[in-house]
Order: C-alpha cells, then sequence, then structure tokens
C-alpha cells in the first residue's frame, strides 16, 4: 500500500514537472560573425543533423547540409576567394520555384568574399 502511494506521488511529481524545451531547429540557427571562423565552425558543426556532403573535385569548399537539404552551410578552404568564410544556405520558395537564400560571414578578402556570394547566388539560375 505504501508502495502505491509513493508511487503515485511520484508520478503526480513528475506530471507537474516543467516540460523539456525542445532545441530549435537547425534553420533557426543564425550566423554570428563576431565570433571567431574557428569558433563559429564549431558551432555549425555542432547543429545536430549536419553532415558533411560528398567532396567535389577541384572546389575549395565544404558543405554540409541537414538531409532534407534546405539548409546548408558552405566553408571556404584555402585558395576560395574569400577564404575564410562561412556561408549559410536556407532553401526559399520564390516565384514557385526554390532558391538558395545566402548569407555569410567574410572574415578574408572582402571583394573575394563578394565574388563568392555573387557565384553561390548564381547557382540557382543555372
Amino acid at each position: 500500500m505504501r508502495a502505491q502511494a509513493l508511487i503515485a506521488i511520484l508520478l503526480t511529481a513528475q506530471a507537474c514537472a516543467p516540460a523539456a524545451t525542445p532545441a530549435p531547429p537547425p534553420s533557426a540557427f543564425r550566423l554570428d560573425c563576431s565570433r571567431t571562423y574557428e569558433a563559429l565552425s564549431a558551432d555549425v558543426l555542432a547543429l545536430p543533423d549536419i553532415k558533411p556532403a560528398p567532396r567535389s573535385p577541384g572546389e575549395p569548399y565544404r558543405y554540409y547540409a541537414t538531409p532534407d537539404g534546405t539548409l546548408a552551410f558552405v566553408f571556404t578552404e584555402p585558395g576560395a576567394p574569400g577564404h575564410p568564410a562561412i556561408i549559410r544556405q536556407v532553401a526559399a520558395r520564390k516565384g514557385g520555384a526554390t532558391v538558395m537564400e545566402n548569407t555569410g560571414c567574410p572574415y578574408g578578402d572582402r571583394k573575394g568574399f563578394d565574388q563568392l556570394m555573387s557565384y553561390l547566388g548564381g547557382l540557382d539560375t543555372r
């Protein structure tokens, strides 16, 4: 009888406990360009469901994306315009088409970064 009462008390206490706050989806992640390239890279790679995409031979970029492709990140590598830089790409519907909206953090040459952003923006029109 006492065991049943104790179980009832524990179940009641558990029901009254505040629910755990669910983690925000990766798409809610915003780049904080005030953080260093290394720190921000670590933040991105710690996001749930972010996986590396296969490497493209000859491209000085490394892509990471969610399995559904709605969120991706581009990390420049040595030799890339604007390196180091991190770009966040989010899939968005525009005019009946899906395009990637790009935002980024330039840590290197600004002219090279602008070239990279233009290149990535042009991929949607091909």
